[in-house]
This record gives C-alpha cells, sequence and structure tokens, in this order.
C-alpha cells in the first residue's frame, strides 16, 4: 500500500507525463521511500501502455542494488536488463561503459528513465557539466520517452546547477514537481524524528613549545590553533566518548527494540578499524565493518541488514540511499563536513519500521558547520534545542536517572567531571602532518558536553 504521498506524487507526474511534458522531478527527504515512487510510476505507465523499458541510475553499486530488488518486486519481474527483463538497474559511473549495441537498442523503444540522487549529476550546459552529467546530456536526455528525477538533498556542495533542473530567476532556487520536506515525512510517522547531539568540551588546553593555550569550546580551538578537525575525531579518547554516547544510547532502544544498530560513519580505513576495535573491546559491542576495499561490500551490508549485530562502521558505503530500517543511532567521525553528506548520514536513521521504539539519535562533535547543518534541520521549529553537561559516558544508565530540567527549560547535568582527555602520540600517515597536533603537542580536556537539538518536537 502507498504512502499518502507516494500516491500524490505518483499521480502529479502521471498527469504531467499524459500532457506531453518530459519531466518530473521529485524532491522528497531521505528515508520517506523514493524507490516505492519510482517503481510505481513505472508500473502505471507500463499498465498505461506508455513505455517499453524502464532504466534506473543511481551513484553507488549499493543504491542500484536496492533499487533493482524494489523494481523486480514491484513490476512482478527481473530488473537486471537480461532476457525477459522489463528493464535495468546501473549506476552513474557505467553509463560511459555502455556500448553503442545498447544504446541503439533502446532507441527502438519507449523508454523510461530514472535518475535517483540527481544531484550528483551537475550542468545546465554541456561545457558545464561534470562528468556524469555530460553523459546524462549527451547519451540520455534525448533518448528517454520520460525522465523522473529524484533527490533527498537538492543541491550540491559546489553550489553548480543540478542537470534536467529549472531554477527560479533571479533567486536561483530549484524549481520542483513534488516536494516532501522531512517535517512532513515526521509528521505522517513516514520518518523517525532526530535528535541530533552535538558533543563540545569547556575546558581544553593545548600545549606546544611550552606554551600552554586554554580554550572553552572545541569551536574555539580549531579557530585560533592550527589544530584541525582531524585531529578531534581521530583522537583516542575523543573517539571513546563519542562511541560510547552512541553505545550508551543504543542499549537503552534495544531495551524495547532488541533488533536496533548504530551506525559509525569513519573517515578512513584506518579509522574504521580502530572504532571497530572500541567498539568490541571496550565497549563489548557486536560489529561490522565495510568499506570501499572490501571485496564485496554488498555481501557484508546485506548480511547485518538481517542479522542483530549492535554496529556497522563504515568508510563511503552507508551514506544514501542504502535502506537498514534498524539503523537507529549514528556516530558521524567523518571528516566530510558538508551539509548534503550530513543530511543524506542522517537519513540512514530515519526510516520507519515495525519496532516498538523508533528514536532516531546522532552524536557527532560541536564542529562550526555541523553546528550549522544541525541548527537548520530543526529551524523550522524555534526553542527546541536543549543544553546539557555529561557526568559519566561509560555507564549505560538511564537518562531519566541522571537529568532533570532546570526552571527555564534547560536539560543539565548535576556533579562535576574530572575526566582528561590528553591528545599526543604518532601521526597517521593517512593524512597530511600538518592536519594534526605535532607530536610534542599535548591537548588537554577538561568537561564534556552536549547539546542536544530535538528537531520538529512540534509534529510528534
Amino acid at each position: 500500500m502507498l504512502r499518502k504521498w507516494q500516491a500524490e506524487c505518483s499521480e502529479q507526474a502521471l498527469q504531467k507525463y499524459k500532457e506531453n511534458k518530459q519531466h518530473f522531478f521529485c524532491q522528497a527527504t531521505p528515508g520517506s521511500g523514493k524507490t516505492v515512487l519510482a517503481a510505481t510510476v513505472a508500473s502505471r505507465l507500463l499498465n498505461e501502455d506508455m513505455i517499453d523499458l524502464v532504466l534506473c541510475f543511481s551513484p553507488s553499486l549499493t543504491v542500484s542494488d536496492g533499487i533493482k530488488k524494489t523494481f523486480s518486486q514491484i513490476l512482478n519481474c527481473t530488473f537486471n536488463g537480461g532476457l525477459g527483463s522489463i528493464g535495468q538497474s546501473l549506476t552513474y559511473q557505467s553509463i560511459q561503459f555502455l556500448k553503442q549495441d545498447f544504446w541503439k537498442t533502446l532507441r527502438n523503444h519507449r523508454v523510461f528513465v530514472v535518475f535517483d540522487e540527481i544531484h550528483h549529476c551537475s550542468g545546465s550546459e554541456l561545457e558545464k557539466a561534470n562528468v556524469w552529467g555530460q553523459q546524462v546530456l549527451t547519451k540520455i536526455q534525448g533518448l528517454a520517452t520520460y525522465t523522473l528525477a529524484m533527490s533527498g538533498t537538492p543541491w550540491r556542495s559546489d553550489s553548480l546547477p543540478i542537470v534536467l533542473s529549472e531554477y527560479s530567476d533571479p533567486e536561483g532556487q530549484i524549481l520542483v514537481d513534488y516536494q516532501y520536506t522531512l517535517k512532513q515525512a515526521i509528521f505522517d510517522k513516514v520518518c523517525r524524528s532526530p535528535k541530533l547531539v552535538l558533543v563540545d568540551n569547556e575546558h581544553l588546553s593545548v600545549t606546544s613549545d611550552e606554551k600552554v593555550e586554554s580554550f572553552s569550546s572545541i569551536l574555539e580551538m580549531l579557530k585560533q590553533t592550527k589544530t584541525s578537525y582531524q585531529s578531534v575525531i581521530h583522537n583516542q579518547e575523543a573517539m571513546e566518548y563519542l562511541l560510547g554516547l552512541g553505545c550508551k544510547k543504543l542499549a537503552e532502544i534495544r531495551t524495547q527494540s532488541p533488533n536496533a544498530g548504530g551506525l559509525v560513519v569513519a573517515s578512513s580505513v584506518q579509522h574504521a578499524q580502530t572504532i571497530q576495535k572500541i567498539l568490541s573491546e571496550k565497549y563489548s559491542q557486536s560489529v561490522s565493518i565495510v568499506t570501499y576495499r572490501h571485496e564485496d561490500p554488498l555481501a557484508e551490508i546485506e548480511r547485518y541488514r538481517q542479522n542483530d549485530a549492535q554496529w556497522i562502521v563504515s568508510v563511503g558505503m552507508i551514506s544514501e540511499g542504502t535502506d537498514i530500517p534498524r539503523l537507529q543511532v549514528c556516530c558521524h567521525m567523518s571528516s566530510v563536513k558538508t551539509e548534503l553528506y550530513f543530511r543524506q548520514v542522517l537519513g540512514r536513521i530515519l526510516r520507519v519500521n515495525h519496532a516498538s521504539n523508533q528514536q532516531a539519535w546522532l552524536f557527532t562533535f560541536a564542529e562550526q558547520s555541523l553546528i550549522e547543518f544541525s541548527e537548520r534541520i530543526e529551524q523550522d521549529i524555534p526553542d527546541s534545542c536543549l543544553f546539557a553537561k555529561i557526568d559519566s559516558l561509560l555507564e549505560f544508565e538511564p537518562e531519566s536517572q541522571r537529568t532533570h530540567l532546570t526552571s527555564n527549560g534547560v536539560l543539565e547535568e548535576r556533579g562535576e567531571l574530572n575526566f582528561k582527555l590528553n591528545w599526543s602520540g604518532a601521526i597517521s600517515t593517512e593524512f597530511n602532518s600538518t592536519d594534526y597536533l605535532s607530536t610534542c603537542d599535548e591537548l588537554r580536556l577538561g568537561a564534556f558536553k552536549q547539546r542536544v537539538i530535538s528537531a520538529f518536537l512540534a509534529a510528534t
């Protein structure tokens, strides 16, 4: 059964196609069910004899495989491009390697083309398009009878125009045929209402060449020293702190939903391996790990999707379009700090399932860009930010036993924190040494604190 927004959008798309208009753009929040929408539109076009074949393009093998499964189920046929198949799911990367016979065959048929996460393809003109955008403009645009473009985050980090898209003049805002926002999805209970936790530190001191500098926040330290964000996400104690918060929250959720899982987005393979070790050895968690170096990452993701392991640690493999509904906690420890990527990662924990507990928590550090992205997510709901100071992160105790609201509604932790972190040690060879404190520098941390952004409280 279709969700209300899927039924509305599919009806509008079909109506536009019947008016002899070729292109339809749907912007729907990550986790809301865009693939089901696309398969439904394809099914209706086939049933009404408006098309012969369906072709889907997406940014990764993981997403492409998910599309193939969904289309096979809804269209009730194979969807692998083989004999008897009604269509095929491919990656944008593969377009340039398709042989002329492939395109010749398609020219003899009415083809419906679906572009998933179309924001990966840029270029309003061929000369200014990226590689994937050029392929769409030269090989597909004139070939397709109808096209459906979809995006959960309809913008690019480089601000270039998205291929096949229209923009308002002079504002330059993207024009879409149908929009389904996160706020709407939460109100409809299509997506979970996320809580975004920004971890900071009140007493930082950096020692370098016998000079000691003190800072009241990570943000202040990053601005006033050569220390980079890499130093934060790669520090052993800082990693243990953030992962400890994630483990504690996941343990709480699993008391009601035993199958709930957590995702850690790491910055490198070495980083992922360190995180895996912390989770398994320090916190006694069951952990899967999937990176671009795996021989068969899709199989590893599928195993995690089907089992009840607590965590999966990913490097570039679970960022968008990957459907693992049991994920409810995320520790964002990537060095990629763009709003597009941040929202796509958040989308991994927003998919509603049948579990009794539908909480969604994302933990990250209070770096300036990540603070701004988090605030924009909850900007529709003013006064929904809570501030918290955490006494102990290693004990898995219910939050109700250690927090209370102050008179002005601020969530506050009682008790002093004596936890100290010393940042020093070897520099990873995977990164430029200038990104780190030198080995003779020392960074000392005092009291950790948290800012909790509860997005869209009015919708719950």
